[in-house]
């Protein structure tokens, strides 16, 4: 990451400002001064939104390994390696052996609600700054990663919290969906008013596709919301042929890389088959297997955690490809032609034809099929192409998935903000 040991360091200054407390979601230190009083200049600014960037990718704690762990093993792509670590067997366990004291749950909320708040502080205050052209790329970074909080917590919970505060209310999950939607509209009106400066780009990692990135979490967000006019505009706006990428270096690590692969201590796929069964089995011979597992004795993580510095990345350009594919197939007349058409350009591609190297390299698809049909095999392909990207158990619920096949449906909340906030929902009963 380009200059990242430098802008983080920044951003641990500035972290040291406030003080994580998931309960109250209310991050001031009163031993230090207010965020609102010290995040005046640009210089400021960027350092938090660029730790925001590695608060999000690095770590066990962080949202990025936290997420696809909950998501992997609720949705049997990944099994818990060693009984030691309670919360993953737990997990493992599902059902009411979930409970709030889970730390694996707990990070992706802690982490989740913090970066809401330093985003907040960003946004508010970069639309102080006299200079609209670099104030317009703080706001446009920061919305990335507002969106992709807000889009995690609007997942695994079915109410969100409605803003930062103490004993804030809450918002239903689709309203928290399109919460996110509405902040990414926001960061493209902004840059659109006023373009990116070419000194907030040099000062930021240069491989955060920003534009492409905030189209591609619109995409994301509107297909889980239901908009699917909305997804599909999304998807096309993505140049396909670029990247989005968290990027690492020797002070900060792939997190799913140092935290399992490296280890083969905590989590690893479930299987060869990624843990499908049925009709939903990778055929034979699809090269996404050989990309995202490798075989030594059993099977392990490859993919976008194979080494320590493997960059991951914020979307896959086959992700846009399969939201075209399930928006045309979904909408209330549906095209089953245009929706058959992208589905095969996901199965046929090879990974020599995808800028990551995820590629199938199957036989087109001929039909015809009813749109049921199509939705399956949507859905099938979402599974292989999008493994361990953390998006599984929503798309196991938009498709009907039986209950039968997840350890949950929803999660319950922690128990830091169940003491603490009286507006805390009541736990899901599965």
């Amino acid at each position: 990451m380009k200059n990242l040991r430098q802008k983080y360091t920044l951003y641990t200054f500035f972290l040291g400002l406030v003080a994580l407390s998931a309960c109250k979601k209310d991050y001031l230190n009163p031993n230090a001064p207010v965020a609102e009083d010290v995040m005046t200049s640009s210089r400021a600014l960027t350092g938090v939104t660029t730790g925001l960037q590695k608060s999000i990718s690095t770590t066990r704690a962080g949202l990025l390994y936290a997420s696809i762990t909950l998501n992997g093993i609720t949705t049997n792509e990944l099994i818990s390696i060693n009984t030691g670590n309670t919360s993953e067997e737990r997990l493992m366990a599902g059902g009411v052996q979930v409970d709030g004291t889970n730390s694996v749950v707990l990070n992706v909320w802690t982490a989740a609600n913090k970066v809401i708040f330093d985003a907040d502080n960003v946004i508010n205050n970069a639309a102080n700054l006299a200079d609209k052209n670099y104030a317009a790329g703080l706001i446009a970074h920061a919305s990335i990663f507002k969106a992709m909080a807000l889009g995690n917590l609007s997942e695994y919970w079915e109410k969100v919290p409605a803003g930062i505060g103490q004993n804030i209310g809450f918002i239903t999950r689709v309203e928290g969906f399109n919460k996110a939607i509405a902040t990414i509209e926001n960061a493209q009106a902004v840059i659109a008013a006023n373009p990116i400066s070419s000194t907030f780009l040099g000062n930021v990692p240069a491989e955060v596709d920003i534009p492409n990135t905030l189209n591609a979490l619109k995409a994301r967000y509107a297909l889980f919301a239901g908009n699917y006019t909305l997804a599909l505009s999304a998807a096309n706006a993505v140049d396909l042929i670029k990247t989005s990428l968290f990027n690492y270096d020797a002070q900060n690590l792939n997190s799913i890389f140092e935290v399992a692969t490296s280890t083969n201590n905590v989590v690893q796929p479930k299987n060869i088959n990624l843990g499908q069964t049925g009709a939903f089995v990778p055929d034979a011979g699809d090269l996404r297997i050989p990309f995202y597992t490798t075989i030594n004795t059993t099977v392990r993580i490859k993919g976008f955690a194979a080494s320590t510095l493997a960059p991951f990345p914020l979307y896959l350009p086959g992700e846009m490809t399969l939201i075209k594919a399930e928006a045309y197939a979904r909408q209330a007349t549906p095209n089953l032609i245009s929706a058959l058409t992208e589905l095969n350009k996901v199965v046929t591609k090879t990974p020599a034809q995808d800028p990551l190297g995820v590629g199938a390299g199957l036989l087109p698809l001929t039909g015809p099929y009813t749109q049921q049909q199509l939705l399956d095999l949507i859905y099938k392909h979402r599974c292989i192409e999008l493994f361990m990207s953390g998006l599984k158990l929503e798309d196991m619920r938009r498709f009907n998935q039986p209950l039968a096949d997840r350890k949950r449906n929803f999660f319950p909340y922690p128990f830091p903000e169940r003491d603490n906030n009286t507006n805390t929902p009541a736990d899901p009963s599965f």
